[in-house]
């Protein structure tokens, strides 16, 4: 109703609010009623829905295992697919290696065919390891089908039971098919063919034109094997070693290598090698074992940088890539020690041999040899498995150092014993010996004082301590030749007692000493020794038995014409007086013949063509001028007389005594009756 114009608004607004609530609770009851309807209803479609849960439940378990099952199922399977893809991929490359392994049993296969046989068996290799790892999960994960199987009940317990011993089988199966896939059938035969090629281009490459020289150049040094050759070998060396045949490897390179090496030097001809213990080697004639030595030398160093270094180098492009390079220099080392072996037994037997003085300069030659070589050698052998080769050279070294050292001084003690076993020369010419060691020190000092000393600073290093501060090597090398030189004047004093002729003692100890003057003076060996030195051992000794032979040998004669003047004896008369003139002078010409038949004879020998001349100078001074002015002093007395000339005396002395005569006289009897015949 509406309100009028004459009533409260107010009150209008409180009538409409009222009647809104009214509408408002009259349909809160309504839904109130609703409410407890759909309740109900809601009750009843929980009691359903319960009852269908409870139905449903089993089935939902089911399909949890079923799904689980099922993810299992993939997860073995995706192994199993990968496992069969590898038996076929190994089966196939059987089947190549098969077809293959015919050709290669000719001998003219090529070498790309090798290469190809090396990829197959390679690539079988790898199958068969992919194998031997895809199996082991293949199983792992069929075992945790079968395990599943057992827990959930998916499958009856009879088919359980025979997926288990299937299990079984297939792993006791699949250990056997890989040892024998690995060890055994197709890959076996294939690794003993790489190992028959694997000898084959081994044995192919071959050292060419070892020890010949063309030029100044010493071939030998080479490359061994083209590039295609190197890569074979050492693909198939890596292929065997990843395979087990390692040991067989490189017992077949060792062997290959060491008799190609071998054969190499065996061109040069070295059967001086066979003979290597000391006791033989001193029975070898002196001209052989000298060539022998010469030989080693040459073969060592041409061994050591042509062959054996060639054949380093082959081995480490062959087995550099086995145990990141550990296992080759063992193998070089193999090869390489049985050859130097033998070299080193020679220079130990040569080394050990008795010690005559004219092996010393071959032993120098082989020490000279060694320090040559030594940088290279070092190099070659370096590292741990070259330490034995290098010892043993170290040893060869000391051998060689002490045997050249006692050389030089057992030549002193066998000079100094008279060696020779002779006795002094009957001339009083230079003994053989002492001839045979001034020439021996001349040539020493002329060609090897730089080895010698070194040998000398080496051995006194040893004795000393390496601490010890060392002589210089002058020094050193002066007191050693001082000791040969003083072994020669006690030989020479030895051998000058033996003489029962003194004027002959005089002759010998005046051309030794002036030999071992003058064969050392303005020579190395003088210029060693220095010359004061030389002068006042050797030339003074000369000079000082020069004086006593002139003395002794004609003195006597001389002094049969000096004396006090002859005067006429009282009772003796004229002739008294003339036998005394003619009786002295019968005495000079008695012993001027004796003399002269010495000389002549060979009785008294004047050797060195200098020395003879100034004796002849100061003899026919000393007898020609006396026997002159004996007749010129007495010419009255012995006027009409039959005497020898003093022209005479000056011929003979040139001729007959130190001009070596011409063989028509026979001494100063014959030439009397000559002259005598010429004064008629």
């Amino acid at each position: 109703m509406k309100p009028t114009n004459d009533e409260d608004p107010a009150v209008a607004k409180l009538q409409l609010a009222r009647s809104n609530l009214k509408t408002l609770l009259q349909n809160s009851v309504n839904l109130q009623t609703n409410l407890s309807d759909m309740d109900r209803k809601l009750a009843q479609f929980d009691h359903s829905l319960l009852a269908t849960s409870q139905s449903v439940a089993p089935l939902h378990s089911l399909a949890i295992s079923t799904k689980a099952l099922d993810a299992r199922v993939n997860r073995a399977l995706s192994p199993a697919l990968a496992l069969l893809s590898s038996f076929k991929l190994a089966h196939s490359i059987q089947h190549k290696l098969v077809k293959t392994s015919p050709k290669l049993q000719s001998n003219k296969h090529p070498d790309h065919l090798i290469v190809e046989y090396v990829d197959w068996v390679d690539r079988l290799n790898g199958a068969i390891d992919s194998i031997g790892r895809e199996c082991e999960p293949a199983i792992q994960k069929l075992q945790e089908v079968v395990e599943f199987l057992g827990r959930t009940k998916a499958a009856d317990h009879s088919q359980t039971l025979r997926l288990r011993e299937a299990l079984v089988t297939l792993r006791a199966l699949y250990r056997e098919e890989i040892d024998a896939m690995r060890y055994e059938g197709v890959l076996d035969e294939a690794l003993v063919s790489l190992q028959h090629e694997f000898e084959r281009v081994l044995m192919r490459l071959k050292h060419r034109n070892v020890g010949e020289v063309v030029g100044d150049q010493l071939l030998g040094l080479e490359s061994l094997g083209s590039g295609l050759e190197i890569e074979l070998l050492k693909r198939i060396a890596e292929t065997l070693g990843r395979n087990d045949c390692l040991d067989i490897c490189i017992d077949i390179y060792v062997k290959g290598r060491y008799k190609r090496a071998a054969k190499a030097l065996m061109r040069l001809n070295p059967q001086y090698l066979r003979t290597y213990a000391p006791e033989d080697i001193y029975e070898m004639e002196w001209e052989h074992l000298e060539t022998a030595i010469a030989l080693w030398i040459r073969h060592f160093e041409l061994a050591l940088k042509t062959v054996l270094v060639s054949e380093k180098k082959l081995c480490n492009q062959v087995l550099g890539g086995l145990m990141d390079g550990a296992i080759w220099p063992e193998c070089f080392t193999k090869i390489a020690d049985k050859i130097m072996a033998v070299f080193f037994r020679f220079g130990e037997g040569v080394a050990r041999s008795s010690k005559e003085p004219q092996k010393l300069f071959k032993l120098l030659d082989m020490f000279d040899s060694l320090e040559k070589v030594k940088p290279e050698l070092y190099k070659i052998f370096q590292g741990e498995a070259g330490a034995d080769i290098c010892s043993r050279f170290r040893e060869l070294e000391k051998l060689l150092v002490h045997s050249s050292s006692k050389v030089l001084w057992e030549f002193g003690l066998q000079i100094e014993s008279n060696h020779d076993g002779l006795p002094p020369p009957q001339d009083g010419s230079v003994p053989k010996l002492v001839r045979y060691a001034i020439n021996y020190l001349k040539y020493l000092i002329s060609n090897y004082s730089t080895s010698m000393a070194r040998i000398l600073r080496t051995e006194q290093v040893w004795k000393a301590g390496v601490l010890a501060e060392p002589e210089p090597d002058d020094y050193l090398l002066k007191d050693a030749i001082t000791n040969v030189m003083e072994a020669i004047e006690r030989n020479t004093n030895a051998k000058k007692s033996q003489y029962k002729d003194k004027v002959l003692a005089h002759i010998f100890l005046m051309n030794t000493y002036w030999y071992m003057y003058m064969r050392s003076r303005n020579t190395d060996l003088g210029r060693l020794m220095g010359d004061k030195f030389l002068k006042s051992k050797y030339k003074v000794v000369a000079e000082e038995s020069a004086y006593m032979y002139q003395k002794l040998a004609w003195g006597p004669v001389v002094r049969m014409l000096e004396g006090e003047e002859i005067a006429k004896r009282a009772g003796g008369g004229e002739e008294g007086y003339e036998a005394v003139v003619r009786g002295r002078m019968e005495g000079f010409m008695k012993g001027f013949d004796e003399n002269v038949r010495r000389h002549r004879s060979g009785g008294y020998r004047i050797c060195d063509e200098d020395l003879r001349v100034q004796i002849r100078e100061a003899t026919v001074k000393f007898v020609v001028s006396a026997y002159g002015g004996y007749l010129s002093k007495y010419s009255s007395v012995l006027e009409g007389k039959s005497v020898v000339s003093s022209e005479r005396i000056l011929g003979l002395l040139l001729g007959e005594v130190f001009g070596g005569g011409d063989g028509n006289s026979n001494g100063i009897g014959v030439a009397t009756e000559s002259s005598n015949r010429e004064d008629e």
